[in-house]
């Protein structure tokens, strides 16, 4: 394996914006070697092959590796895969999450089990896959660590009436049945605050950190695709190319902070 490549571990690759983003890879000038992470071997495998085939003449090139955010030893076992090919990781991309508030009472899951699998998936996960790549990212001549967070994690944003998901609902109890996400909003909260402790933790290793606010997009994690669009949801293809973007140096004078996309709910959030 060329290391005159780019190599970049991405988690939760197989659908959404993660495999938007390994196509904006695909496209670029600049040459990577891919670790596309998914859930299930047959799940990175179906991602690497469709996107080797979009791409035929790429410079580029994929690995599909297994890893489950949920399982410490999937983790380390990804490590093991990675390390046998390369000694070195230049981007981790910690992609995956997931969002149950809509759909896990469906799922039988009642909310001590959402908030457990939610934050489980979505912040313990990234950081122990986070503390397990250091030895590997830390060899690379320009290290990058992008953790993908959510505007619905903005206090700036939660305090505007006029957004949809901050309607309040009636007076008295139970409230009628809307869209709440207490844990994912919760969740993508404390994802901030782990990507500050990456940087702080980090920076005299020249280590360049983020969370990417990539906007929101109509993908499976999000639920019904027609209400999604309804609420405003876009294409999670410009997603990728801003997630490309933050890793070829677009958005190097922003390191330490959560970035997002300049359009995103029609102004720039503070976080």
């Amino acid at each position: 394996m060329s290391s005159q490549k780019t190599f970049v571990l991405i988690t939760g690759a197989n659908t959404g914006i993660g495999y938007q983003t390994v196509r904006h890879l695909l496209s670029s000038d600049t040459s990577y070697h891919v670790f596309l992470g998914a859930r299930s071997e047959e799940k990175a495998k179906m991602a690497s092959e469709r996107l080797m085939k979009e791409y035929p003449d790429t410079g580029s090139s994929i690995s599909p590796i297994v890893v489950d955010l949920e399982l410490d030893q999937s983790i380390s076992q990804a490590f093991k895969t990675v390390n046998r090919l390369t000694d070195r990781i230049d981007v981790l991309i910690n992609n995956a999450g997931i969002e149950l508030d809509t759909n896990g009472p469906d799922q039988g899951l009642n909310p001590r089990q959402i908030f457990d699998k939610t934050y489980t998936t979505n912040v313990t996960g990234p950081h122990i896959l986070t503390t397990t790549f250091i030895p590997l990212l830390l060899k690379s001549e320009n290290p990058r660590l992008l953790f993908l967070t959510s505007g619905t994690a903005s206090f700036e944003l939660s305090t505007n009436s006029e957004f949809i998901l901050n309607k309040s609902p009636i007076k008295g109890w139970p409230k009628p049945k809307q869209r709440e996400l207490f844990s994912y909003k919760s969740s993508k909260v404390a994802l901030n605050m782990i990507m500050r402790d990456w940087y702080r933790v980090l920076k005299e290793d020249g280590v360049k950190v983020w969370t990417v606010n990539p906007g929101l997009v109509v993908t499976s994690l999000g639920g019904d695709p027609e209400i999604l669009k309804k609420l405003g949801a876009g294409d999670p293809a410009g997603s990728g190319e801003f997630v490309v973007s933050v890793v070829e140096g677009k958005r190097d004078k922003d390191v330490g902070k959560t970035v997002q996309r300049d359009w995103l709910y029609g102004k720039i959030l503070p976080f």
